[in-house]
């Protein structure tokens, strides 16, 4: 068991807040951390995938006004759309009576049909949180490798051998394409999300192209609009935008896409072994996408995202404007020679980034001059949290 960063996030949360929304993909942890958090509060748990426990809130008033003072959990709120009303009049009527913070704890597993769902009706009085997978700081540098290798989804990295850990991710993608997918709504066929997910993989840290997944799948490009942005939603894809705000420079405005979980990816690939990724195209893609995926992790709330090109040839794998407005640069390389090339020193002066980081496969932190500092992945992760 791994104490989880997010455990502190979501107890200082309900500590300001009357309700908190949990989001996370399936199976990433989000029950396992709020039954924790019961533990040590009074507090009621109802899992609304359940029929059972839906009939418990088929008139959520009833049952609610009877929990005041209690932190309910609702698991799988999305659900039960039609709750939310519910919620905001509970919420006002408890903060009449001075019950003002950690009154309910939502846990979802899609981000944008939760936030349309809770928008107008909790606004002010919910705090969104999103659960990643476990993350490098949790497990330790030592397991760096594995962690790469596996994902952070906590059963395929606790599995005993690399071998159960892929059979857990294979089933965690049939489970998630037969089952999960379509209990949200969508009719897409379990067998073209998969090559659509496949295709998606097999480009890790590309630019999207969607005419030509349009092509490979015999869909029209809407379509793949439509397939991206249900993976997006689930917290399964990342669409990293472009940098916009350099006035008189030809930038990239197509997204980059990456999976998120580096062990979902490797599964997609039937890459089982650390010895099958290392011999494989999208090894460096994948390297890229672990440490972008960390180090956004590791970021102060609010804090921005993007990638930076421009037709010239200048690029940054990665740029943070924190919540401060402070900008960071970060070029990251699977190769223990640190050196960035012209490109980074270009897309730098034309952010005006304040730092400068080459995230690389070395063990220690080395100076190269002109404001740019090579790390490894973990002193890099450090260094961003303590921006918090």
């Amino acid at each position: 068991m791994y104490e989880r960063r997010t455990n502190q996030i979501v107890l200082s949360a309900l500590e300001s807040q009357a309700a908190v929304v949990l989001l996370g993909p399936r199976q990433v942890g989000k029950t396992t951390l709020a039954l924790e958090i019961a533990e040590h509060r009074p507090s009621v748990y109802l899992d609304l995938e359940r029929a059972a426990d839906r009939q418990i809130l088929a008139e959520p008033d009833l049952y609610l006004d009877e929990q005041a003072g209690t932190l309910v959990i609702l698991d799988e709120v999305q659900q039960m759309p039609g709750l939310f009303s519910s919620l905001r009049g509970q919420i006002d009527m408890r903060r009449r009576k001075g019950l003002r913070t950690g009154q309910f704890l939502l846990l979802g597993s899609a981000s944008n049909v939760l936030l349309q769902q809770s928008a107008e009706s909790l606004a002010g009085r919910v705090r969104y949180i999103e659960m990643p997978p476990l993350l490098l700081e949790e497990v330790g540098n030592d397991r760096l490798t594995d962690l790469w290798l596996r994902g952070g989804f906590p059963d395929s990295f606790q599995a005993l051998t690399d071998q159960a850990s892929l059979a857990w991710r294979e089933d965690f993608l049939r489970t998630y394409l037969e089952r999960d997918i379509p209990a949200l709504g969508p009719r897409i066929p379990a067998t073209t999300l998969r090559r659509f997910w496949t295709m998606l993989a097999h480009a890790q840290g590309g630019l999207l192209n969607a005419a030509a997944l349009a092509e490979g799948l015999g869909v029209s490009g809407q379509t793949i609009g439509r397939y991206l942005d249900l993976l997006v939603d689930l917290m399964l894809v990342r669409r990293l935008m472009p940098w916009h705000e350099n006035v008189g420079k030809r930038l990239v405005k197509s997204p980059k896409i990456y999976v998120r979980d580096s062990g979902l990816l490797h599964a997609l690939l039937g890459l089982g072994s650390l010895e099958s990724l290392l011999g494989h195209p999208v090894v460096g893609g994948s390297w890229e996408g672990f440490c972008l995926e960390t180090l956004i992790a590791a970021a102060p709330a609010g804090t921005e995202t993007f990638f930076y090109r421009t037709s010239a040839g200048a690029e940054l794998d990665l740029v943070l404007r924190l919540p401060g407005g402070e900008i960071w640069a970060i070029e990251i390389k699977r190769t223990t020679a640190p050196k960035v090339s012209r490109g980074f020193h270009l897309a730098i002066e034309d952010i005006n980034a304040d730092r400068h980081i080459l995230v690389f496969a070395g063990d220690r932190e080395v100076p190269l001059g002109d404001g740019l500092r090579a790390m490894p992945l973990d002193v890099a992760v450090e260094q961003l949290c303590r921006q918090t």
